[in-house]
């Protein structure tokens, strides 16, 4: 079997890159991602590569090449080559000594199969020659990719041992390359030790998590999620995947992208605490807390598109039409903010002062009934704003 063509081969600096580390004499070869994709005919944005080489000799060699070296993670053996083209990660070839979870105590090897033995799923652990395209594969990830078919190397239980972040893995993966039912001795593994993703870091679950999330249909998976308990231990507050199935649909009938704090708003209860407790937990930005509550707040009918743009944002006016429980037509509203720029308020405190106000409070109070007023009218012009301003003010000094 060889390697595809695919456009990241013809990346600039990649072939002198290559010749710098020895792929000629087998020292270097493509691995992971950009392989597998790659076979299925999709192209990689990451690519990596592993050397025979020890990383001070690739740090070197990358620095001779012309290129600029980054040490990423040279205690573990990562240098980053930064080409005309795009990073390349370069890892020399290890093997586990032990392994805690998350961490592993690992050294460097020049063997092929220990290093893709680390891997934690067949199809991840395929490797390529950059010159022949011959592909290397230990472990049948060639024909569980062609199968549709996610399968840990090795005994699942060991692996998720080895680092709990696999269980999410797994699930992410299946949802990408997955066919039919899921592996049943991985399904059960995860089931079996659910409750390890309690040790993970909030932030690698959240990030995990809104992978999945953001694939073109994750509700399949989410569910089979549900059904096994998976998110039970550190997101109980999901218990059904049919708001995602629903707004998967609202999503293709409007033909909005796949988002996915959009998505994990609709796996959650309608009620802004708990939002904002689920996003506290998973550490998410305070910009992305904001939203998620601000989601939270959905209600029956989403409201006016322009009002809710201008008080929102687009993210979030989008978030509240598409996931209003009982939407009048989400596209033909959203359609209506395509030409749309948020305007603003053509009034300021200093013309209610002009108006007659006294400094202070009175006059923050009475900006803000103005521009909910203008909201209201569906942002009027000047003229209007001012009869809208003398009238608020009138009745504040009545």
């Amino acid at each position: 079997m060889r390697l595809p063509d695919a456009t990241w081969r013809r990346r600039e600096g990649l072939d002198r890159l290559l010749e710098a580390l020895g792929a000629r004499e087998g020292l270097t070869r493509f691995v992971g991602g950009a392989v597998r994709d790659a076979l299925i005919g999709v192209d990689a944005v990451d690519v990596d590569c592993a050397t025979r080489l020890l990383p001070e000799v690739t740090r070197d060699r990358i620095v001779a090449a012309g290129f600029k070296a980054v040490p990423t993670g040279i205690a573990h053996g990562t240098v980053t080559a930064v080409l005309p083209g795009g990073p390349i990660e370069v890892t020399t070839l290890r093997r586990d000594v032990a392994t805690y979870g998350r961490h592993a105590v690992v050294a460097f090897t020049d063997e092929w199969r220990e290093d893709a033995a680390r891997r934690d799923f067949t199809i991840n652990a395929l490797s390529a020659d950059p010159l022949s395209g011959e592909i290397h594969d230990y472990f049948g990830g060639a024909d569980d990719l062609a199968a549709g078919r996610v399968r840990f190397i090795g005994e699942p239980l060991v692996r998720i041992a080895e680092d709990h972040l696999r269980i999410l893995r797994f699930f992410r993966f299946h949802a990408r390359f997955g066919r039919d039912d899921a592996d049943a001795a991985a399904l059960a593994a995860c089931t079996a030790r659910a409750n390890d993703l309690m040790a993970l870091s909030r932030e690698r679950i959240a990030d995990e998590l809104l992978k999945i999330l953001a694939l073109p249909e994750p509700s399949a998976v989410i569910a089979l999620m549900i059904a096994h308990g998976i998110l039970a231990p550190v997101l109980p507050e999901i218990t059904s995947a049919e708001p995602l199935v629903q707004l998967q649909t609202r999503e293709r009938k409007a033909g909005v992208a796949p988002d996915a704090l959009r998505r994990l708003a609709a796996l959650l209860p309608p009620e802004p605490a708990v939002a904002a407790d689920v996003a506290a937990r998973l550490r998410l930005s305070n910009r992305a807390r904001r939203r998620l509550a601000d989601a939270a707040e959905r209600s029956d009918r989403a409201g006016e598109p322009r009002s809710l743009d201008y008080r929102f944002g687009m993210d979030g006016a989008t978030d509240r039409l598409l996931l209003a429980t009982d939407p009048d037509d989400p596209a033909a509203a959203l359609a209506t903010l395509r030409d749309w720029h948020r305007p603003t308020l053509p009034i300021g405190g200093g013309d209610l002062i002009a108006l007659g106000l006294k400094p202070g409070p009175i006059v923050a109070a009475t900006l803000q009934a103005a521009e909910r007023a203008w909201i209201a009218e569906g942002f009027p012009p000047q003229d209007r704003v001012r009869e809208i301003a003398a009238r608020l003010v009138a009745e504040a000094l009545a």
